[in-house]
């Protein structure tokens, strides 16, 4: 699971509040990191923050070392969290803390037939990752103004924004991503706060990958175009 377009999509989009760049020890933290993708662009986007990264496929780890990632082996569970045998066993270089923003490209595949190779399998299901767990553990580790960054099948917006207001957290812009204009959304970022109250409409738009031609659309070179060569 190297370089794909969701994760450029969402590295590229999560909107990140341009005056906390200013502000000491911001932190952002990558949930299922990989090869470190979405964590080298938060990188590049805001190179003040400290930026970690998280997966459970210690290959995986290895491969985001290698990129100049941050990055341990724990589950989203298990970070930052005392009651775990990670939590308690964790380096020391390992401080509880909080997030500003936590971004994840997370497994969305929960009743489709499993790929034989196991580290496709673990990074596309959510066997490991449930919605519910992400939703939970993200917001624990978000300080009270926080953000949490996702994308996702657009079949699923509807049921991950009634998990987050469970737990607070209201969307507060959503992008639908469609390959073609003439086809549904394939995709769907999702940026969450909490609020003060649910009394509130989230900032709606669309972004169309590919133009008339089958070339990048401008809008998705515009999007992109600090990142690809």
């Amino acid at each position: 699971m190297k370089v794909g377009t969701d994760g450029v999509l969402l590295g590229a989009w999560a909107p990140i509040s341009n005056f906390k760049f200013q502000i000491s020890n911001f932190r952002i933290l990558d949930v299922g990191t990989g090869s470190g993708l979405i964590a080298r662009m938060m990188m590049q986007r805001c190179p003040e923050a400290e930026v970690e990264g998280i997966d459970i496929d210690e290959f995986a780890v290895e491969q985001a070392r290698e990129n100049g990632v941050r990055a341990y082996c724990s589950s989203l569970q298990d970070w930052q969290n005392d009651q775990s045998p990670y939590g308690a066993s964790r380096s020391e270089e390992i401080t509880n803390h909080k997030y500003d923003v936590v971004v994840s490209n997370p497994p969305y595949f929960q009743n489709s037939l499993k790929n034989p190779d196991k580290g496709r399998q673990t990074a596309r299901h959510t066997d490991t990752l449930s919605y519910e767990e992400l939703i939970h553990h993200s917001a624990r580790l978000l300080k009270e103004d926080g953000q949490l960054a996702l994308i996702l099948p657009a079949e699923s917006e509807e049921d991950i924004r009634e998990i987050a207001a469970r737990y607070s957290l209201y969307c507060s812009r959503i992008t639908r991503v469609y390959s073609k204009e003439i086809k549904p959304a394939r995709r769907v970022l999702l940026l969450f706060e909490r609020a003060q109250s649910t009394e509130h409409r989230a900032q709606t738009d669309s972004l169309i990958l590919e133009d008339k031609k089958g070339g990048r659309s401008a809008a998705y070179s515009e999007l992109t175009k600090d990142f690809y060569l």
